[in-house]
């Protein structure tokens, strides 16, 4: 083995290493919350992790099989972060200030 290719497994063993403590801190922060949009923002980069492990995996191996997966893997976790994010803006929104009764636009401040 020449030393292009020893450095080349050390560092695709370095980035798997990294990818695994990263996965164990990621199911730790979904476990934890505190809140939906933290779990939702984890879930997203669960999406990114299994990207980046399959890169390393065709990197090792040096075979492009994975490369569609991924690109597909990628759009899913894109429109699901996108779907979650449209879901809770819609769920957190304040409420108008129109609707209590008391707000500017109430009639009896319009006749004043």
């Amino acid at each position: 083995m020449s030393v292009p290719e020893t450095v080349d497994r050390a560092l695709l063993t370095a980035a798997v290493v990294v990818i695994v403590i990263a996965g164990a801190a990621l199911l730790e922060r979904i476990r934890r919350g505190p809140s939906m949009l933290d779990r939702a923002i984890a879930l997203d980069v669960c999406a990114a992790l299994i990207i980046a492990g399959l890169g390393a995996k065709s990197a090792f191996a040096r075979d492009s099989f994975y490369f569609p997966i991924m690109l597909v893997l990628a759009f899913l976790g894109f429109t699901g972060s996108v779907g979650i994010a449209r879901f809770i803006a819609v769920r957190d929104r304040p409420p108008r200030s129109g609707t209590s009764g008391d707000g500017p636009d109430t009639p009896e401040r319009k006749k004043r």
